[in-house]
């Protein structure tokens, strides 16, 4: 599974998920959409959202799109 997070610097969500992915050893690339406005309007265009943080799961082709520190989705990732 490739996980991705969208996030700003400032964002406490943000923060959050990324501390409960280090807790469950998820493995993570993160994008910081404040010094990547290409990558913003790739976020907003997988999830209708211009709010961080976004979640993008990818396993067998299909993506899983979370906005937010949802941590009952997140655990359900995390335990997949």
């Amino acid at each position: 599974m490739t996980t991705t997070i969208y996030t700003t610097p400032t964002c406490a969500y943000c923060k959050a998920a990324k501390e409960f992915f280090k807790k469950n050893n998820v493995q993570y690339s993160e994008i910081d959409i404040t010094t990547d406005p290409a990558q913003m309007d790739v976020m907003i265009k997988k999830s209708g959202q211009m709010g961080v943080p976004v979640i993008v799961a990818e396993k067998d082709g299909q993506e899983e799109i979370i906005v937010g520190f949802d941590q009952a989705r997140l655990a359900k990732l995390a335990s997949a």
